[in-house]
């Protein structure tokens, strides 16, 4: 891998993308949140991933989300654009996009439903670094939802790839973690993409956490990664034990589910999602608003 890029370390919230009751996004809450997330000490921003509803924004909505987030961003917090399809063409379309932007990164999940193999995966990322020379590129690994699954062999090969400067690595096996984190060149970046065993895998060496949990604590969240990044295990566990409660219960159903409906409890944003996503059914409710009290977020 050759590229001047220096990855972005720690806290990394998955954004979620607010829309009005009408269904339509919420460009003001949008700007409101990304404030936030810079007065709480954010380090980075990945926009219209899976916790930002991506399979059901239109295409035009995935431009001006991104477009509006990185203007209102104002170059005082990166933005990783995310950009996934399972459609090679149109992952590049929307990379482009990024890339004239001004975003910092792109996120490319890996294609999803239609099953390619690793030979495929490869020249499905190799092919959209070299289109987009100027916006690195994280992969972004979650075989729980894409079935297909990059393998360790294969990470090491786009590892190769200029532009390729790092990966979400969300299976939650931190062994396979670690056997990435041993393996890849210094400069590429593995982070967490799973809340529960992210401090776990920053202590193994990770450079951070693309974090769910970070939507409702954005603070503790960064804290967490810095006391984790710096080697202070005393420190990063007692903030993971304070969070654990919404790290579990943010997925009582599919993300972004719940943490939207922990959001709107908040008063951060409203409580709209868009179908097939519907709102945290009642029986589950009372485990969310139970998680973030025992987390102290409300």
């Amino acid at each position: 891998m050759t590229t001047d890029f220096r990855p972005m370390r720690g806290s990394i919230p998955a954004l979620i993308t607010p829309m009005l009751d009408d269904g339509n996004v919420d460009y003001a809450t949008l700007r409101k949140l990304i404030d936030w997330h810079v007065a709480e000490g954010t380090d980075a921003l990945v926009i219209v991933g899976t916790s930002g509803e991506s399979p059901t924004v239109t295409v035009e909505e995935h431009r001006e989300i991104l477009r509006v987030s990185v203007e209102q961003a104002a170059r005082r917090i990166p933005i990783i654009a995310g950009c996934g399809a399972n459609s090679t063409m149109e992952a590049i379309a929307l990379a482009k996009f990024a890339e004239s932007i001004g975003a910092d990164a792109q996120l490319q999940v890996v294609p999803y439903y239609n099953k390619p193999t690793q030979e495929g995966l490869f020249q499905h990322f190799k092919a959209i670094a070299l289109a987009t020379p100027k916006l690195p590129v994280i992969l972004y690994n979650v075989p729980g939802r894409t079935v297909a699954d990059l393998q360790h062999d294969t990470v090491l090969r786009l590892a190769q790839v200029p532009g390729i400067v790092g990966i979400k690595e969300a299976t939650g096996n931190i062994e396979r973690a670690q056997w990435l984190i041993r393996d890849v060149p210094p400069e590429f970046a593995v982070y967490s993409g799973d809340d529960p065993s992210a401090v776990a895998l920053m202590l193994c060496g990770g450079a951070g956490n693309i974090s769910v949990t970070a939507n409702v604590a954005p603070r503790l969240m960064h804290e967490l990664c810095i006391a984790a990044l710096n080697g202070n295990v005393k420190e990063a566990m007692r903030l993971q034990f304070q969070l654990m409660p919404v790290h579990k219960n943010l997925f009582v159903e599919a993300n972004p589910i719940p943490v939207k409906w922990a959001m709107n409890r908040m008063g951060l944003c409203g409580p709209t999602l868009r179908l097939p996503m519907t709102q945290l059914s009642a029986s589950q409710q009372p485990l969310v608003e139970a998680a973030l009290k025992a987390s102290k977020l409300i």
